[in-house]
């Protein structure tokens, strides 16, 4: 019976095919140990055919796009970890038709990448996204959102890999969008492309909203430091950066890990954080915002891999299961 390499390698090609890979280099915390397998297919057909080994197999596996909202362990990943990024990221727009153009872009596609190419092609309604630091694939299982824009509202449908192995279009209505979640992540389905409605404008004030934002950005967000954007999600009613900075927590430090200055919705690395840092930081704040204000945080941030020491994923975010997630 063949090994798990030689399977991988002949479902993938040998080039796609990376073992014991850091993932310090694929997420955006750089953080994390080793992943036994990383591969960076670049067909929906190869992806299938990925998928489909290690479901036949029953080998974990987890897709990824850029790494933005992910915290690997410092132990690693014993399984698959699948990128879906630079190899996997065409974009393109349709001719304008009655004052409007479908964008159709890969799941690694960067959405800042998706919103310079919409600028360039005088579309609007995509300048909100031009500075979240993920994949479309990502911001579609998330719907992704800010500064008053949000993907539900651009989307017209994704094509995804379901967990019986079929590759099918979904229309917008059928996924499901809501704050931070999806039928995606529910179902377990990898998206593979997606498709963007956007509205013909004038280039000047589309450049202009984008330089606007970016200004915001830089102002308020510690750009300048490698995080996983956002720690937690919203609470209703509150904002997690406020209840962290209310709690006496900006600046709070474990290691490497901190609550930035800048912005307390954000923990930073400011160099040499381990996973183990950002954990029991993340599980501080959490527990004295909630002694602080009674509201409990719920972090943004993934886990995958171990953190405890029974090697179980640990209880503070949302530990990874094998197929969920696009980060």
């Amino acid at each position: 019976m063949p090994d798990m390499r030689t399977l991988l390698r002949e479902a993938a090609g040998e080039d796609c095919i990376l073992e014991q890979e850091s993932m310090k280099k694929h997420t955006t915390f750089h953080i994390g140990g080793p992943a036994d397998y990383f591969a960076a297919p670049t067909t929906a057909e190869g992806v299938q055919r990925i998928v489909k080994l290690c479901r036949e197999e029953e080998y974990p596996f987890y897709v990824i796009g850029n790494g933005s909202n992910l915290l690997v362990s410092d132990q690693g990943y014993r399984g698959l970890v699948l990128q879906l990024y630079k190899n996997f990221s065409e974009i393109t727009i349709s001719a304008p038709d009655t004052g409007r153009s479908t964008i159709l872009a890969q799941s690694g596609a960067m959405l800042s990448v998706i919103a310079k190419r919409a600028l360039e092609a005088g579309l609007t309604g995509f300048e909100f996204a031009s500075g979240i630091p993920g994949t479309l694939g990502g911001a579609v299982v998330m719907n992704a959102g800010t500064y008053g824009g949000e993907m539900k509202d651009v989307l017209i449908s994704a094509t995804v890999l379901d967990r019986s192995g079929e590759i099918r279009e979904i229309p917008v209505p059928e996924l499901a969008l809501g704050y931070r979640q999806s039928a995606v992540s529910a179902n377990g389905w990898i998206v593979l492309d997606a498709k963007i409605t956007l509205a013909c404008g004038e280039t000047e004030a589309i450049r202009g909203r984008m330089e606007e934002l970016k200004r915001q950005r830089v102002q308020k967000q510690p750009l300048e430091l490698p995080s996983a954007g956002s720690t937690f999600k919203r609470p209703e009613g509150f904002f997690a950066g406020k209840l962290i900075m209310d709690a006496g927590l900006r600046g709070y430090t474990v290691g490497g890990a901190q609550v930035s200055e800048k912005h307390c919705g954000f923990v930073v690395n400011r160099g040499g954080a381990t996973a183990a840092d950002v954990r029991k930081l993340i599980a501080d704040v959490r527990a004295r915002v909630y002694e602080a204000s009674g509201v409990t945080l719920e972090p943004e941030i993934r886990m995958l891999g171990a953190f405890d020491e029974d090697g179980k994923p640990g209880g503070c975010g949302h530990p990874a299961h094998p197929e969920d997630g696009f980060d």
